[in-house]
C-alpha cells in the first residue's frame, strides 16, 4: 500500500528523512481492525518525528500520521481515535505513529475500540482535523480549563492547530475571546473567527479567567499577567521554549492553577464530534493537499505560516 515514513531521522533537515512509497498492509491483531483511510492531517508531531524525538533508528521505517477519517471494514464513516494503551511507555500511553504505524497509509490498523462514528455532517477533511490538535484544546478547554458560562478566554499563538481550535471552540461555546498572535494577517483571521485579536504582550481590556497556552517562553509571562485572580492556566505546549521564569509570587497571591495536558479520552473526542455536528462548528482548514502532494504539505508545515489545519485528502 501507498504510505510516508520516516525512513531515516534527521534533526538538522527533517524533511531530508520522509520518504513515500510502499509499505506493508496491517495485519491486526485480534481486537483491532483496519481502516481505509479517506483523509488524514498533520501535526507538528510528525515534523518532530522526523528529527528523532520519540522515535528511535531500530523503529524505521515508521510510518507517520496520527489523525485520520475513514471507512471500517462494515463500511461505516469513523473518526480514528490514535491513543494505544502501552504499558511500556512512562505516559502508559503512545499514539499512532510512536510504536504502531500511523495513518499516512491507503490502510491503518488501530484497536476497534478506537473508532467514533463519523456524523453525515463532517466531511472526511473536517473529521480528520480532530483527534489530535482540537481534541487537545477541547479537553484544555472544557475539561481542564473547567471554562464556565459568562468565563473569559485568553489563546496565546492563535494560528497553530491546537491555538486556532481553542480559538473557534470558545467563540462557539459562547465566551469572550482575545488571542494573540505576532502577524498581522493572522490577527485578522483571528477576528474573523469572532476573537479580540491582540499582539502578544499588550494589555487585554479585562483580565481573564482561562489561558489557553502553548507557547512557552514567549508568551508564559504574558498569560500569567493577564490572568485573573482564581483563573487556570492551561498549558499543552511550549514551541518556543519549556523553562519560562515564573513569579511564585503572583501564583500565589493571584492563586492561579498553572494546569497541564496532552490529548484527550476517548469520550471526550465522542463529545467533541456530536458538539461539532450539532452546533455546525467546523475546523478551520489552511489547505488541503492530495496524498501525492506530502512534500508540499510538510514543507508548509515547516513554515510556521499555516492557519489552522493542514489536510490530506487520501483519494487524490
Amino acid at each position: 500500500m501507498r504510505a510516508v515514513f520516516a525512513s531515516a531521522l534527521d534533526d538538522a533537515d527533517p524533511l531530508a528523512a520522509l520518504s513515500v512509497g510502499e509499505q506493508p498492509d496491517p495485519d491486526p491483531t485480534p481486537g483491532w481492525t483496519t481502516v481505509e483511510v479517506r483523509a488524514s492531517s498533520l501535526n507538528h508531531h510528525d515534523l518532530w518525528s522526523l528529527r528523532g524525538v520519540g522515535l528511535a533508528a531500530d523503529q524505521l521505517p515508521m510510518i507517520l500520521g496520527c489523525d485520520a477519517a475513514g471507512i471500517d471494514p462494515d463500511g461505516n464513516e469513523v473518526v480514528v481515535y490514535p491513543v494505544i494503551p502501552d504499558p511500556d511507555d512512562p505516559r502508559g500511553r503512545s499514539i499512532l505513529s510512536e510504536r504502531h504505524p500511523g495513518t499516512f497509509a491507503d490502510r491503518v490498523a488501530v484497536p476497534r475500540a478506537n473508532l467514533v462514528p463519523k456524523p453525515a455532517g463532517l466531511s472526511f477533511a473536517e473529521a480528520a482535523c480532530l483527534p489530535t490538535a482540537w481534541l487537545t484544546a477541547y479537553r484544555m478547554l472544557v475539561t481542564t480549563g473547567r471554562v464556565e458560562q459568562g468565563e473569559s478566554v485568553l489563546v496565546q499563538g492563535a494560528g497553530g492547530g491546537v491555538a486556532t481550535a481553542a480559538v473557534v471552540l470558545a467563540v462557539a461555546l459562547g465566551k469572550r475571546v482575545y488571542a494573540t498572535s505576532r502577524d498581522g494577517a493572522k490577527r485578522e483571521r483571528v477576528a474573523a473567527l469572532g476573537a479580540t485579536a491582540a499582539v502578544p504582550g499588550t494589555r487585554l481590556p479585562e483580565r481573564v479567567d482561562v489561558v489557553i497556552e502553548t507557547v512557552g517562553e514567549a508568551t508564559f509571562d504574558h498569560s500569567m499577567k493577564s490572568a485573573r485572580p482564581g483563573a487556570r492556566i492551561v498549558v499543552s505546549g511550549a514551541t518556543s521554549g519549556h523553562r519560562p521564569p515564573v513569579d511564585l509570587r503572583r501564583v500565589f497571591a493571584m492563586q492561579l492553577e498553572i494546569l497541564g495536558t496532552s490529548m484527550g479520552t476517548i469520550g471526550e473526542l465522542r463529545e467533541l464530534v456530536a458538539l461539532c455536528d450539532r452546533r455546525g462548528i467546523r475546523p478551520a482548514i489552511d489547505t488541503e493537499f492530495g496524498f501525492t502532494e506530502i512534500r508540499q504539505a510538510f514543507a508548509r508545515l515547516q513554515t510556521g505560516a499555516v492557519f489552522g489545519k493542514l489536510v490530506l485528502d487520501h483519494r487524490r
